[in-house]
């Protein structure tokens, strides 16, 4: 039987990121959630009863840097207890779309930023996790800033495109795909749609993301893993998660 210490030391010699938000009970949420919802690390057994401590958690599955199954959107799709662990632990590619996001709030990936993420750094690998990096994650905790709405109330904020999504998932094959912002979708389409109809795309293929991803400006484009911390709900459609990258670099 083989031996795995070693490797376990050659891999903590690389680089880790936390892909990770910490969260609190200011943390922000998305808006249309009922008050009451979040409630963290509450003491219903103080020290001073049994000289030990135990704390109660209620939070919304959509909290954070999070995971959403497809049952999120899907009905009757994956939950949390159809995933096993090796799920979570995949090749890691990282779209730069910082300095274009920068120039435009709005700005969402086309088939050509694929297309030049490829010729620069080789075809994305089937059944890897393919993160768009904007750099939008340094607006957290400001559910404002994250928002970016105009005088109207819209929101501005970078997205995916379904030609992006549906190249990604049925000419590439990836596993998963993630996003530093609330949603997979830009406001100003999915404003004009009436829909999410992004996210509803990734869920309704049975697919998992990530949202509210933190750091991804510390990660390369190609050649990290990415790791994903998920409780073990059995029936939950959504969680928040512990995600962090091991890059080679």
């Amino acid at each position: 039987m083989g031996n795995l210490w070693k490797e376990l030391e050659k891999l903590k010699s690389y680089r880790w990121v936390d892909l990770t938000h910490p969260l609190g009970n200011e943390s922000p949420y998305w808006s249309g959630m009922p008050d009451g919802v979040l409630a963290l690390a509450e003491t219903v057994m103080p020290y001073e009863e049994m000289n030990f401590c135990i704390q109660t958690f209620k939070f919304p599955g959509q909290l954070g840097t999070h995971i959403d199954f497809p049952a999120h959107f899907a009905r009757g799709g994956k939950l949390c207890r159809d995933y096993g662990v090796k799920d979570f632990a995949l090749p890691l590619v990282v779209i730069d779309l910082s300095e274009k996001v920068k120039a435009n709030a709005d700005y969402e990936i086309t088939l050509d930023d694929i297309h030049e993420f490829e010729q620069e750094h080789g075809r994305i690998p089937e059944g890897s996790f393919v993160a768009m990096r904007t750099d939008w994650h340094t607006r957290w905790p400001s559910r404002e800033a994250l928002i970016n709405a105009d005088a109207d109330g819209n929101g501005h904020s970078p997205g995916w495109t379904m030609e992006a999504l549906r190249f990604l998932y049925q000419e590439r094959g990836i596993a998963a795909n993630g996003h530093e912002t609330f949603d997979t979708d830009a406001p100003i389409t999915s404003h004009r749609v009436g829909d999410l109809q992004c996210e509803r795309y990734v869920l309704d293929e049975g697919k998992f993301q990530l949202e509210l991803m933190a750091n991804l400006d510390q990660c390369p484009p190609v050649g990290a893993i990415i790791l994903i911390g998920v409780i073990r709900v059995e029936e939950a459609n959504g969680l928040p998660v512990r995600a962090f990258a091991v890059c080679g670099d």
